[in-house]
């Protein structure tokens, strides 16, 4: 399917389905609709039985039952969209039922969150070998808006822990089912 528009948008949910390269520029009219929509940021969610992280090989966070979000920034995400993303998260029925069925949210069994930055979630990896990493945002405007999303969720969820932003972090985890979501 062609676009029929001018700009190479790159995301699928403003052209119809298909995709189109990020390595290309968006038109101011897009890059609108993008940023209010917070469809930049991405959010790695699984259904763990437990999970803990450690820095330099010390335990850093630990949670039992819940979920594990990998939470990547790109260079036009804000506040705003962060906070919709993890409501999204916090509400995500993932987790099952009475029935068995994908009914429960986080929230619904009092599971844990663990929120990890990772900035490799913005990579585009649509030409060669190597990842880019452009569209990612830059580390200290990533950090200082991680920081307030963290803020954010624990008020919204006090069972969230974290990891270290920019930290070398070794996750260790039970992924239940395997459960797996990418989010956006």
């Amino acid at each position: 399917m062609a676009c029929k528009c001018s700009c190479i948008a790159g995301i699928s949910a403003i052209h119809g389905g298909h995709l189109h390269p990020r390595s290309r520029p968006l038109t101011t009219e897009h890059r609108a609709q993008l940023t209010d929509s917070g469809v930049f940021m991405i959010a790695l969610i699984q259904r763990v039985t437990h999970a803990s992280l450690k820095i330099d090989g010390a335990e850093y966070s630990r949670i039992g039952q819940g979920l594990v979000v990998l939470l990547g920034l790109e260079r036009d995400d804000t506040l705003a969209a962060g906070e919709k993303l993890l409501g999204k998260v916090l509400d995500y029925r993932v987790f099952a039922d009475s029935e068995g069925r994908m009914n429960g949210s986080v929230r619904d069994v009092g599971g844990a969150v663990m929120l990890v930055s990772q900035f490799t979630l913005a990579a585009s990896t649509d030409k060669g070998l190597r990842p880019g990493f452009s569209s990612a945002m830059p580390p200290a405007e990533a950090e200082a808006l991680y920081d307030q999303l963290v803020t954010w969720l624990q008020s919204e969820h006090p069972g969230t822990v974290t990891g270290e932003f920019g930290a070398d972090m070794k996750v260790l985890l039970e992924n239940d089912g395997p459960v797996s979501f990418i989010l956006r």
